[in-house]
């Protein structure tokens, strides 16, 4: 195989798995005519149109949908054959691209990043935030963090948290003007800050339970978000009952008495954070010091 001819299946693989010329040429560090011009005389020699493209989406064609699954694995296992003659040199350099919630990078990574880099200065940290269920191992991430109960069999999981509490909180003001819910079916009365799902579009339902009993609430309210930071300052300010993870920023804002949780008795916990990756590819040590670093362990204990 030529190198004209590597570089264009590695690029036309790259434009399958990234779904978008954009993403895929900055994933290549090409420019977008230039990665176009590639994919065309990848087609031009093999003589079949290999994508369709339209003004919002590239999806590969029935022939690109046969090569991609043809040579897509071997690709896999050249990355993964140099990573672990990488690995043997005993230096750690490259690139480690990890999806991520954003509660996972507000709360684990970000307070982390200067440590990582102190030991690792050669490792660059790829790290896209993202409260959906992206496929990990389709748009080539080396592991995900999410909360546990998602994550499919097929998955490595490690876990980097204890369960965590769900909570309905409110600011002093609102349940002043407009009294506190005493049960869950109370907020069917009430102003509350709905959560839309970037999986699939739905409103989330807010789950409680209490002796055994389980309840889950569709809400309604004014504010309808699928960032935490704004439900949360829409609690602040008086609009309306927020629903999130106990976790320091909402403490914080307890402590202050800038929000009071409601219905404490009916609380519920969902399975912490975990960080995952495919049982199908050879984990980087590169990826097992991210891990450690999560984990504040090895090199990383805790400062």
């Amino acid at each position: 195989m030529r190198g004209s001819d590597f570089a264009e299946l590695k690029a036309f693989i790259a434009v399958v798995e990234r779904q978008s010329f954009a993403r895929a040429a900055e994933h290549l560090g090409l420019s977008p005519s230039a990665l176009s011009q590639t994919i065309r005389q990848l087609e031009s020699r093999i003589g079949a149109r290999l994508l369709n493209r339209t003004t919002r989406s590239v999806a590969p064609s029935a022939s690109g949908e046969q090569l991609y699954a043809r040579v897509a694995p071997l690709f896999r296992e050249m990355a993964d054959a140099v990573a672990e003659a990488s690995d043997a040199t005993g230096q750690m350099s490259g690139t480690l691209r990890i999806n991520t919630l954003g509660i996972a990078a507000r709360t684990l990574i970000a307070p982390r990043l200067q440590r990582f880099h102190q030991v690792y200065p050669d490792v660059v940290l790829d790290i896209v935030v993202d409260d959906g269920l992206a496929d990990i191992v389709a748009s080539r991430f080396d592991a995900g963090i999410r909360v546990g109960g998602q994550l499919k069999k097929d998955m490595i999981a490690i876990r980097l948290s204890t369960d965590m509490k769900m909570m309905a909180v409110a600011s002093p003001d609102y349940l002043a003007r407009h009294g506190t819910p005493k049960m869950p079916a109370d907020l069917h009365d009430h102003s509350c800050i709905n959560w839309r799902l970037q999986s699939d579009g739905r409103f989330y339902r807010w789950e409680f339970a209490k002796r055994g009993k389980r309840h889950e609430i569709a809400v309604n309210g004014p504010i309808v978000t699928n960032h935490p930071d704004i439900g949360l300052a829409a609690a602040v300010s008086g609009l309306g009952i927020a629903y999130h993870f106990e976790v320091d920023q909402v403490d914080e804002l307890l402590r202050q008495g800038r929000l009071v949780q409601i219905l404490s008795d009916w609380t519920i916990s969902r399975p912490g954070l975990f960080l995952y990756y495919s049982n199908r590819q050879h984990r980087p040590a590169m990826l097992g010091a991210f891990i450690d670093c999560m984990l504040d362990r090895g090199p990383f204990g805790a400062a």
